[in-house]
């Protein structure tokens, strides 16, 4: 799919990108954020990922008697953790060419933008209600010289102003805990081309546990979020034409990073034993789900 420059120049702006009280403190939230865990680990490479990580952690990592090499070491094994998420969702969004376009929903400081214009050669969109987030990340494509390629948007996902049918895949990544997913899933079903593929990697809590555990309601507090039960992604899908065709459980998958993040003393947040128990105790998974705009 060819896409003209000059569609991509008269795109309408969006003014004030929030749509609630409940939004302008989430976009209070990440205009102020400068947390180490997501600041430190994005300086190894420009690649700033706002999401969790996946894969065995090499422990060799603690035995070092070096405090400083010791952290130093910590912070590259847990950003080469959370690159293999990135990259297993880029893997995912289906065979694209350079003509191609896709959408980043909730796009942070853009590492996962970049990762898919890496990997794929296509035009890439990110949209954050952040604008700090979006100068920043506007910044790190004109550092790397993609800034002709990957662009970012202070705008909504929920109502991007984008165009309609234009992307051949679109992705959240750990971003949809923010919003309605009906809402969501409406905006990716607009701006997705028929066939068009989506992926969503996302905390859920598990509805065969019950209702939501002690811990998944701290990860809220702690986020400012309000986590889906795992059942309401696909009802909503379904609801907005987008059909499951690979689910996978990642949780397994996500307990080393969060086991090794426990110890890096420079990077804790005081959340890691949440997530450790929530996984551990059932009541929490690590999702993703590709699906086929119909």
């Amino acid at each position: 799919m060819t896409i003209a420059p000059e569609a991509r120049a008269t795109t309408p702006a969006v003014s004030v990108p929030t749509q609630s009280t409940y939004q302008n403190r989430v976009a209070d939230y990440w205009n102020a954020e400068e947390n180490p865990v997501n600041l430190e680990l994005g300086k190894l490479d420009d690649l700033y990922h706002h999401h969790y990580g996946i894969g065995q952690a090499d422990r060799s990592v603690l035995d070092e008697s070096d405090p400083a090499v010791r952290g130093e070491r910590l912070t590259a094994e847990l950003h080469r953790l959370e690159h293999a998420q990135a990259e297993l969702l880029a893997e995912r969004l289906g065979p694209l060419t350079p003509d191609d376009r896709v959408f980043d929903a909730g796009c942070g400081r853009g590492g996962g933008s970049v990762v898919a214009h890496l990997r794929h050669g296509c035009h890439t969109d990110g949209v954050t209600i952040s604008q700090k987030q979006a100068d920043f990340a506007n910044a790190q494509a004109r550092k790397r010289g993609i800034d002709g390629k990957v662009r970012y948007h202070h705008r909504n996902m929920l109502d991007t102003g984008l165009p309609t049918g234009a992307y051949a895949a679109s992705w959240n990544n750990e971003s949809t805990m923010y919003v309605e997913l009906d809402l969501l899933f409406a905006e990716h079903s607009r701006l997705l081309r028929r066939g068009g593929r989506y992926v969503v990697i996302t905390g859920c809590y598990n509805d065969a546990y019950g209702r939501a555990s002690r811990e998944v309601s701290l990860i809220n507090a702690h986020y400012i979020c309000d986590i889906h039960p795992r059942s309401e992604y696909f009802r909503a899908m379904a609801r907005n034409r987008l059909v499951p065709v690979h689910v996978e459980d990642l949780t397994e998958a996500a307990v080393p990073y969060w086991d090794l993040r426990r110890e890096a003393d420079h990077l804790v947040t005081g959340i890691e034993d949440t997530f450790l128990s929530a996984y551990r105790n059932g009541s929490f998974q690590y999702l993703m789900i590709v699906a086929d705009r119909v």
